[in-house]
């Protein structure tokens, strides 16, 4: 389920007519928090200000080629990937269609529309609007847009070339795990570029399929993914991802959502970075095993800053 060098630079040509690439910095407060080298993989400062448009753009590439005649695509999403899904099928002349969960992000809801989808809300969750997508997808002649695909993984893939280019000798990745094509796309480009880094997931505590799935060995579904992270909210794991994780990531680490909070207000006064709940899981992670991370030099995927402004201003009030 992993993508090839040759796959993963095809795919970095194609995405370069579409975005620069995102910066990695080492910040000095922030390494200072962290107790040692800290590098951030600015993954919030794509044109959708998260990582997911990498693969959507190469997706839709591959879509138009194989099937030309493509009217339009529907999808699900928590909105990251309905951005990057809208932000594409623009991008190539096709209209989208985003099914979204009740509640979900006002604002993320709000973007989608100006990249130029259709959103419907639909079910408590996203597995639940994903049932639903397929359905609408036969009934209105659209092509289901996945989360999880082997072209996604190759498009993501993108952002961990040009970090372990940038600082080859990482010795530590921390990624967030949604459905898992950021994870896939991290060990691609780490075996791709013959990189030695262990890279270790990360999952919300109230989400925790995937690492429930990696201790039992296979697919353990959650009963909720109840996270204001939700880029994380993910109740049933994909099975090829999961088995691409199990062969190829150090471990995956759970975390808090009080965790997470506090990264958010970390990157916040480190960095002067906006970052939601999945984007600021990496840092809570190291921040868990810091001790452990002391002398070593870490890769923290910063995948997306996408966050509400009520619920920003709600945990920037709350004491670290």
């Amino acid at each position: 389920m992993l993508a090839n060098k040759e796959q993963i630079t095809a795919a970095a040509d194609l995405i370069a007519h579409h975005m620069q690439p995102t910066a990695q910095h080492c910040w000095p407060l922030l390494s200072a928090r962290c107790g040692t080298e800290v590098w951030v993989k600015h993954e919030n400062h794509t044109p959708t200000g998260a990582f997911k448009v990498r693969g959507g753009l190469i997706y839709m590439d591959s879509l138009r080629r194989h099937a030309p005649n493509t009217a339009g695509v529907i999808t699900a999403t928590r909105g990251n990937h309905g951005q990057s899904v809208a932000f594409a099928a623009r991008s190539a002349g096709m209209t989208s269609v985003v099914v979204v969960p009740h509640g979900n992000s006002r604002e993320k809801n709000a973007a989608m529309q100006a990249f130029g989808a259709e959103l419907i809300e639909h079910g408590k969750d996203f597995n639940e609007s994903m049932d639903f997508a397929k359905q609408q997808a036969e009934a209105r002649n659209l092509v289901f847009f996945p989360s999880f695909d082997p072209d996604l993984v190759a498009g993501v893939a993108t952002y961990t070339a040009e970090l372990l280019t940038a600082v080859p000798d990482l010795d530590v990745i921390y990624v967030p795990i949604g459905l898992g094509s950021g994870i896939c796309g991290v060990m691609s480009a780490r075996d791709a570029l013959g990189s030695k880094a262990d890279v270790i997931g990360v999952v919300a505590e109230n989400a925790p399929t995937y690492a429930l799935s990696c201790e039992a060995g296979k697919p353990v579904p959650s009963n909720s993914a109840d996270t204001f992270a939700d880029g994380l909210a993910v109740r049933i794991p994909d099975p090829r991802a999961l088995d691409a994780i199990l062969a190829g990531a150090a471990r995956v680490v759970t975390v808090s959502e009080d965790e997470m909070k506090a990264a958010v207000r970390h990157y916040y006064t480190d960095t002067h970075n906006l970052v939601e709940g999945a984007g600021a899981a990496s840092l809570a992670a190291m921040l868990q095993e810091k001790d452990a991370m002391s002398g070593k030099k870490v890769g923290l995927i910063l995948s997306g800053g996408n966050i509400d402004r009520e619920l920003y201003l709600d945990i920037l009030s709350e004491a670290s």
